[in-house]
């Protein structure tokens, strides 16, 4: 099987040895994924907005990889505070509601910067 690398143009995917998703046959991994945090659409404290982010990101993402977001099987959900758990299944819902991915949520000690809430991985089947 081939397989196809998608690279998203982070300094850190050189740095780290890594690419933002990679495609092999039918299946495709993305990497754990923050928001891109501006300050003024996308706040440091705004937890539903950095899941929004995230997730219209990795649907552009999917979309490179011949999927969408309803190929996706599994998101995988990492937060710095899980009392911030409505808010981000409300995100997460808004995009998955009918698709119904397995999910997890784990609260964690911090992320690689501290603007950051939330990190998201997900996997997708094509059909």
């Amino acid at each position: 099987m081939s397989r196809q690398n998608i690279l998203s143009g982070s300094p850190w995917e050189d740095k780290m040895g890594y690419c933002r998703a990679v495609r092999i046959g039918n299946i495709i991994e993305v990497a754990g994924t923050v928001a891109i945090v501006d300050g003024e659409k996308v706040k440091a404290d705004d937890a539903f907005a950095q899941t929004n982010n995230i997730i219209e990101r990795i649907e552009k993402v999917l979309q490179e990889a011949g999927a969408g977001l309803s190929d996706v099987v599994r998101t995988r959900i990492f937060t710095t505070d899980v009392s911030l758990f409505d808010e981000i299944a409300r995100a997460h819902g808004t995009y998955f509601r009918d698709v119904k991915p397995t999910t997890s949520i784990y609260e964690i000690s911090k992320l690689v910067a501290p603007e950051y809430l939330i990190e998201i991985e997900f996997t997708a089947i094509v059909q």
